[in-house]
């Protein structure tokens, strides 16, 4: 990307908006919005933003994952499964117990 080509100032802007809507939608290049000479805000097609938002999440999932692991706050892969298993089994048993049929007992 080549940024010289992607800023304008507000002026332009306003003056050639839908064409500049229709250049983002295409091309999906932000465009940098410059007022008296300073950048001030960027202009960009609702995907990338879209896309920029899920990986920012992504990263925040990633930076907490990290923190958690540094604190000590993890435990071993094979006791959550057995966790796991064991909420599910005794899911399973009371909607046994209240009538209800398994999809195993179903079939």
């Amino acid at each position: 990307m080549r940024y010289s080509t992607q800023i304008k100032p507000i002026s332009y802007v306003k003056a050639n908006a839908a064409e500049l809507l229709d250049r983002i939608a295409e091309e999906r290049e932000p465009i940098i919005i410059t007022q008296n000479g300073e950048a001030r805000a960027v202009l960009m097609d609702v995907h990338s933003y879209e896309e920029s938002q899920e990986s920012l999440a992504l990263l925040q999932i990633l930076a907490i994952g990290r923190k958690q692991v540094a604190s000590g706050q993890v435990r071993p892969l094979a006791d959550a499964v057995r966790d796991i298993r064991a909420r599910r089994a005794a899911h399973v048993k009371a909607a046994r117990g209240n009538g209800s049929k398994s999809r195993e007992q179903e079939r």
